[in-house]
């Protein structure tokens, strides 16, 4: 008896074993959730920088209860649909009713900096604008344990083609699926209309150079770059983005750069590395990799993290030599004076250069303390891991754990 007793014990031990999920299988866990879909439809017409975008639920719509999108008035016009739709200031409420019910709205995709150039724009033969602007949700409630499977479908202009982050389906439509999120929206750059694109798997990143045509973008150059640093970086940064999406145009869009999900927008005249020995290609490539947002009082740590490893990685890859990176640091290190402190709101110019030199110390203090164990690299990882936003606290307590080896 006590034999079979400890046969039907073990027999059962085996199933359980068998049946548990694997502790890192997050992914699998995720996937197996209820799943209603959302479709996002957008209408874009040449030299029309009003867009019409309808979100539309499907397939157990019911649980979704309601949907917050951060639409100003002086952006998001002409609201209508299925259910029930409150204005609050400068976002919108929406209750969905109905087995399919739907959200359409107009949005003017052009957007225009202090300095009079463009981060948005859609001329007569091309556009380029954040894929976030299409559906600003900033919050959904739903029924628990359920998620989203989410679709694009952009309908264009004859002759006109898309650049986006996202896979598409054999249909046209594109998958939008961020693990990170239970409900999918469309995020990142775009790039639309009559395009030159150059597209290379570096590592296990597939990489798209998208850039209207008769620009001046150097879309083999900018592989090229990418084949030489990208290893580096994305050594540093094991989960570095599986697809990246780099979109480019010249004036009258802004003259500089700047990353999103997956994605980052460079100005055609922009160097791929500056005469002070810094690339303002990698330092928002850092920020695709590390997908950190930054609280009051971090963020010179999100901004030199971006900075340094943009020297880092042209260190390490050999496009700067020994000579050229000190030379580099020194030269952050003079435009640091200027910086009397770390402790702003936003980091830019000196601030950044002084959190650079900072970091480097840190970096040695790691090093020295763990005897070559552990480095800036630990911790940076840790942060890209993360799903919450850069803090000092936190940027402290890895540091302490990475020096202990």
């Amino acid at each position: 008896m006590h034999i079979r007793i400890c046969g039907i014990f073990l027999a059962l031990l085996s199933f359980a074993t068998l049946a548990a999920p694997a502790p890192g299988d997050a992914k699998a866990a995720t996937s197996a959730r209820p799943e209603y879909g959302v479709l996002y439809t957008a209408w874009i017409r040449a030299g029309d920088p009003q867009a019409t975008v309808r979100i539309r639920l499907s397939r157990n719509a019911g649980w979704v209860r309601w949907l917050r999108l951060q639409a100003p008035p002086d952006r998001y016009t002409q609201i209508k649909g299925s259910g029930t739709i409150t204005r609050e200031g400068d976002q919108i409420l929406w209750r969905p009713a109905g087995k399919t019910p739907w959200l359409q709205y107009n949005v003017n995709l052009e957007s225009k900096r202090e300095s009079g150039r463009f981060d948005g724009m859609v001329t007569a033969d091309w556009g380029i604008f954040r894929a976030d602007d299409l559906a600003p949700v900033v919050r959904a409630d739903m029924e628990d344990g359920t998620q989203s499977r989410a679709k694009l479908s952009l309908n264009l202009p004859d002759g006109w083609g898309a650049a986006t982050p996202y896979p598409a389906y054999a249909s046209g439509r594109l998958k939008i699926d961020n693990p990170r999120k239970i409900f999918d929206r469309p995020a990142g750059w775009m790039a639309i209309g009559k395009l030159g694109v150059r597209r290379e798997r570096i590592g296990d990143t597939r990489v798209t150079i998208a850039a209207p045509t008769a620009q001046g973008v150097r879309r083999m150059d900018t592989l090229a770059f990418f084949r030489m640093t990208l290893p580096a970086l994305q050594g540093i940064f094991p989960g570095f983005t599986e697809r990246l999406l780099v979109v480019s145009a010249g004036d009258p869009m802004w003259r500089g750069a700047l990353s999103g999900p997956g994605s980052l927008f460079v100005h055609a005249d922009r160097p791929f590395i500056s005469e002070n020995g810094t690339s303002t290609f990698l330092h928002e490539l850092v920020h695709v990799a590390m997908r950190a947002r930054s609280r009051p009082d971090s963020d010179w740590i999100v901004e030199g993290l971006a900075e340094y490893y943009s020297l880092e990685v042209l260190h390490r890859s050999g496009a700067l030599s020994d000579a050229r990176f000190e030379k580099a640091h020194a030269s952050l290190a003079t435009w640091a004076a200027e910086a009397p402190s770390l402790d702003v709101p936003h980091s830019t110019g000196p601030v950044t250069a002084k959190a650079v030199g900072a970091l480097r110390a840190i970096d040695r203090e790691i090093r020295s303390a763990s005897k070559g164990r552990k480095s800036l690299d630990d911790v940076a990882r840790a942060l890209a891991e993360a799903d919450e936003a850069v803090t000092r606290a936190r940027f402290d307590t890895l540091v302490a754990a990475a020096k202990k080896g």
